[in-house]
């Protein structure tokens, strides 16, 4: 009878260790059919609403997108250096370059997306020709944004840079000419550019495109002046440099620059966001 129960015994226990490694297996199985998550840091208008957009077409793909939103332009470089997102889009490329100049992380583009139109613009200054002597001109603190504002300016023939500066690298040092005195002011934080607009009304106010459409504006409607489509200003999806050939990110460019996507763009800002052309 000891005999019987003993070998019942072993029998069960073998009966519970096969169970045991038949879960184990499936378990396995199962983990070579999650999808892959990468999570991309964002402005909230317009990359973050892109890339809410760009998320079923890259679940096709088994890639799940998380999106970290953000409300300036120093965090997101920063948490993609220190590996707290995947890669980031919210920046163009001469803002990149500046950072990587000043920080030495070890980031960089991996495609373009699209162009924002940089916009002036004024309560009460309705024409460049009412710009009276002494305006104050309200403009980011970023100077990597400088040179691409003072080179609007002087395309409307408001100021005149340096001859011996390249436009993109100007400061406002470099302004050779300035025939209406215009006073510049670069001490605000791009975020409180819309307020300035709102409270400054004889001045004028140079905004990012992404703070405009958040507070209502539209640089081909409500600007003073904008760009044009030509601008080298074009906004990046960002990577830390060791992982520029991961698949995944490669894909959430590919899905960005697809004909859907750029649709999208074109359809839902008016010509505020212009998707870049891709061969």
């Amino acid at each position: 009878m000891k005999r019987l129960l003993l070998l019942l015994t072993i029998a069960i226990v073998g009966l519970l260790a096969a169970c045991g490694t038949s879960d184990e297996g499936s378990s396995g199985d199962e983990s070579s059919d999650e999808t892959t998550e990468i999570t991309v840091g964002a402005s909230s208008v317009p990359h973050a609403e892109v890339l809410e957009e760009a998320k079923p077409l890259l679940e096709e793909q088994g890639i799940t997108l998380n999106i970290e939103e953000y409300q300036d332009y120093i965090l997101p470089n920063d948490d993609l250096a220190d590996e707290r997102i995947d890669a980031n889009y919210f920046q163009h490329i001469p803002f990149l370059e500046q950072t990587i100049a000043d920080t030495g992380y070890e980031i960089e583009s991996i495609g373009g997306i699209h162009v924002e139109p940089m916009g002036v613009y004024s309560q009460n200054i309705s024409s460049v020709e009412e710009i009276t002597e002494g305006t104050e001109v309200i403009l980011s603190n970023s100077v990597a944004e400088h040179g691409r504002i003072l080179s609007l300016f002087e395309k409307e023939g408001l100021i005149k840079l340096d001859e011996s500066v390249e436009n993109s690298a100007a400061t406002i040092d470099d302004i050779a000419e300035n025939p209406k005195n215009l006073q510049f002011s670069a001490e605000t934080e791009p975020g409180f550019l819309p307020e300035y607009y709102h409270s400054e009304e004889d001045a004028l106010v140079v905004i990012n495109t992404n703070y405009a459409i958040d507070t209502g504006l539209n640089p081909t409607e409500d600007a003073l002046f904008v760009e044009d489509e030509e601008s080298d200003y074009v906004n990046v999806i960002a990577v830390r440099s060791e992982d520029k050939d991961n698949e995944a990110l490669k894909a959430l460019v590919e899905v960005l620059q697809s004909e859907e996507i750029q649709n999208f763009i074109i359809e839902n800002y008016d010509g505020a966001v212009v998707p870049t052309p891709t061969n």
